[in-house]
């Protein structure tokens, strides 16, 4: 059964968005309830229901399998964590801005509208009078509350570079599992950059949206991570011990390991038709400006994955290693992004949109990386102790 999802998971992918965007078309007011079933922090829904137990369906046969004595031996791997932090916080977050500026504020300006304005929230803690300007935007009264009006290009570039300040702390671990990579480095990195996005998120995006300093969603990360990490990491564990203790090591591996193989795909393939079940309306309403933000947002994530891929090969990494630090750094913290996106700008705001065409393209963008890299991995160095 696993084999034939593998072997034809990009047709699944397809029809999967296909379906999705149906489902949202025919029965709107169904995706509208499910969308509407989350967990909010100061306003912005951080952890859709629907989506935290597809996601925990995903990340239990992961964490099941992981040999924690394999965690605690990945953490001395200096290479590969300090090659993820390197991009993630070195370089990611400039390439984001550089491209991100070319295609929204130069290539696409004029098809967005050069003209076309967006209102978002005034930044917080401040009042300035109607007519002020600040920044790039200028104060004025819509629907009777006083807003800062803006370029709209502007709005989604913002939103662009809350996604690619926000690495990913949770779906990282189903990409390095479905490549095939070293669980117990991915889960050492995961931490390693959840600790890291509680300093670096909010000077990083202060100084690239040219705000001083972004409030930190600390609420909101750490919300995200305990649902979408820790509970299947916990409930994994534990129970990987009561099961072996209770049938056997060999029964584990053999059987139910084996019966959760297609578990992680089937749960992924869900993800998706939610997704864009709950974007369906958005999807129809905004084709065009969602082809314009996802162009940069495509763009971005393959040059990310492929500076930490090829610098993984100088370093001479081994397969295992090099898949999930360059994994690591392509994918993104959306729960986040929007999180922030929300709090600061708005939920209809531009910024607000980009941030959700970053889940839309995450998914099938991250499978195709995936699929690479299983291509590819011939061209690193095999493990010393080979991958059980």
């Amino acid at each position: 059964m696993s084999s034939v999802f593998e072997k034809y998971l990009t047709l699944w992918v397809g029809l999967c968005i296909v379906g999705g965007i149906i489902l949202g078309k025919l029965l709107p007011s169904f995706a509208r309830t499910l969308d509407g079933m989350s967990l909010s922090v100061n306003g912005a829904p951080v952890i859709s229901i629907p989506i935290a137990v597809c996601l925990f369906f995903m990340m239990y046969p992961i964490m099941v399998k992981i040999d924690f004595a394999r965690v605690i031996e990945a953490g001395k791997s200096g290479k590969p964590v300090f090659l993820t932090l390197f991009i993630n916080w070195c370089v990611k977050p400039f390439t984001m801005y550089l491209i991100a500026m070319l295609f929204l504020g130069v290539i696409f300006r004029g098809v967005i509208g050069v003209d076309a304005v967006d209102f978002v929230r005034m930044p917080l803690g401040l009042d300035l009078p109607l007519g002020s300007t600040h920044g790039a935007g200028t104060v004025v009264l819509h629907d009777g509350i006083k807003m800062l009006q803006i370029p709209l290009w502007r709005s989604y570039f913002a939103g662009a570079i809350l996604l690619g300040i926000a690495p990913c702390t949770a779906m990282v671990l189903v990409w390095g599992y479905l490549a095939r990579g070293n669980d117990g480095l991915t889960l050492v990195m995961v931490a390693i950059n959840s600790l890291t996005m509680l300093v670096l998120y909010g000077l990083l995006g202060g100084l690239l949206l040219g705000v001083g300093r972004l409030p930190v969603p600390w609420q909101a990360l750490l919300l995200s991570v305990g649902v979408y990490v820790a509970l299947p990491l916990v409930l994994g564990y534990l129970s990987r011990r009561w099961i072996i203790a209770l049938k056997g090591e060999q029964w584990f591996k053999e059987r139910f390991l084996h019966l959760l193989t297609p578990v992680t795909i089937v749960a992924l393939l869900v993800t998706l038709v939610l997704l864009f079940s709950f974007k369906g309306e958005v999807i129809a309403k905004n084709p065009l400006t969602i082809l314009w933000i996802s162009i940069p947002l495509f763009i971005q994530t393959v040059v990310i994955f492929a500076l930490g891929y090829v610098l993984a090969k100088l370093l001479k990494l081994p397969y295992e290693d090099a898949a999930p630090a360059a994994l690591i750094g392509a994918s993104n913290h959306f729960e986040v992004a929007i999180a922030t996106a929300v709090m600061l700008f708005g939920l209809s705001s531009g910024a607000a949109l980009a941030t959700v065409v970053g889940v839309l393209i995450e998914v099938p963008v991250m499978l195709m990386l995936v699929a690479f890299c299983k291509k590819t991995a011939p061209w690193f160095n095999k493990p010393a102790a080979s991958k059980a």
